[in-house]
């Protein structure tokens, strides 16, 4: 008799370089699932060449349809503290001997590209960004192009729906702009 086993997927995981550059997440992660039972194990061992042996974790249990007390992981148990006032999208993996990692939680119903982005500037070197902050404004954009794809007429050329676009969208302003003087700009 053979045993049928799930196949392994890919842990979707981006970790900042080691750098003396210090910011304020260690990498994001792009979970498959909103089950923590069998997303965890995969990332916890996605984890333990840089942080060790991963013993808790906090997250908060808005995104988390079942909020487990403890998941599973190898031949030990991974404790997961619930917090409802921690950002819904941060999770925060904690080892005995290498301290703590924070991550950005993407939602797994992202679209590709946005996830990509979202994990490219959690993991950059000296992020200041906050998950807070990373959602908003992936949210905020994510739903202009929802709008803008909705409101296409399938009727029209590509040129056509593209120039009616450009019209109507609007520059995505963040904390990454810098206001200029007058005197200053060009």
């Amino acid at each position: 008799m053979t045993s049928a086993t799930a196949p392994t997927r890919r842990v979707r995981l981006a970790l900042t370089p080691r750098t003396s550059l210090a910011g304020l997440l260690d990498g994001a992660w792009w979970p498959y699932s909103r089950n923590l039972a069998t997303e965890l194990p995969p990332l916890v061992d996605a984890l333990r060449d840089r942080w060790g042996r991963i013993t808790r974790v906090t997250a908060n249990p808005a995104p988390w349809p079942v909020a487990p007390y403890q998941v599973p992981v190898g031949g030990h148990a991974v404790r997961v503290r619930w917090f409802t006032d921690q950002a819904p999208d941060t999770m925060i993996l904690l080892s005995y001997d290498r301290g703590r990692c924070d991550l950005l939680v993407i939602p797994p119903e992202t679209e590709p590209t946005a996830a990509r982005g979202l994990m490219a500037v959690a993991s950059a070197p000296g992020n200041l960004h906050t998950t807070d902050t990373l959602m908003v404004d992936e949210d905020a954009t994510g739903r202009r192009l929802r709008e803008a794809r909705a409101g296409e007429d399938p009727g029209e050329t590509d040129g056509e729906a593209s120039s009616r676009l450009r019209s109507r969208t609007r520059p995505v302003v963040g904390a990454r702009m810098i206001y200029l003087p007058q005197s200053m700009r060009r």
